[in-house]
C-alpha cells in the first residue's frame, strides 16, 4: 500500500522486520515437531505411558505420550512465531510448561508409576533449557515502531 504525501511523493510503510525472539520461537517449534515425529519412529504407537529408559532419542527418554507433547509444543511454535505478541505468548507457554515439566521430572524421575512421560535426567536438563529459552522469547526487548520510508522512483 502506498500513500501520497503533501509534496506529491509516494511513501510506503517499511516492511515489518521480525525480531530475534520470533525466529527463536520458529526454530524451537520446528525442532520440537521433528523430535516428536522422529520419536514415533522409535517408540511406535504402543505403550503410551510406558516407563522404559531403553526407548531414547539420542540420550532423551521418550514414549508416545512424550512424543505427542513434543508435537503439540512444536506445532504451537510454528503457528505462533509470525507475530511478535503471539511469539511472546509461545515463550510464556514454554517457560511455564517446561518449568512445570522440569519440576515434575525432578519428582518422578525414579518413580516408574508416576513417570508417565518417561522422563530421565537428560530430559530434565532439556526442560530447564527450554523453560529458559521460553523466558528469553517472552522477555526479548521490543523493536521500535517501523517508520514510513519514501518510495523510490520507478518502484
Amino acid at each position: 500500500m502506498t500513500t501520497a504525501s503533501a509534496s506529491g511523493a509516494t511513501a510506503r510503510p517499511a516492511t515489518a522486520a521480525r525480531g530475534v525472539h520470533q525466529y527463536l520461537a520458529l526454530v524451537i517449534g520446528v525442532v520440537y515437531l521433528l523430535v516428536g515425529a522422529v520419536g514415533f519412529a522409535i517408540t511406535g504407537f504402543d505403550g503410551w505411558t510406558m516407563h522404559d529408559h531403553s526407548q531414547t532419542l539420542l540420550v532423551f527418554a521418550i514414549n508416545p505420550l512424550h512424543n505427542v507433547v513434543h508435537l503439540v509444543i512444536g506445532l504451537l511454535g510454528v503457528l505462533l512465531w509470525s507475530r511478535s505478541t503471539s511469539a511472546r505468548t509461545y515463550g510464556w507457554i514454554l517457560a511455564i510448561g517446561y518449568g512445570a515439566a522440569f519440576v515434575y521430572g525432578l519428582i518422578v524421575v525414579d518413580d516408574p508409576e508416576a513417570n508417565v512421560l518417561n522422563i530421565n535426567g537428560a530430559d530434565n536438563v532439556l526442560h530447564a533449557v527450554s523453560a529458559a529459552a521460553g523466558l528469553l522469547i517472552a522477555l526479548w526487548p521490543a523493536r521500535r515502531a517501523a517508520r514510513t520510508t519514501p518510495a523510490r522512483a520507478g518502484a
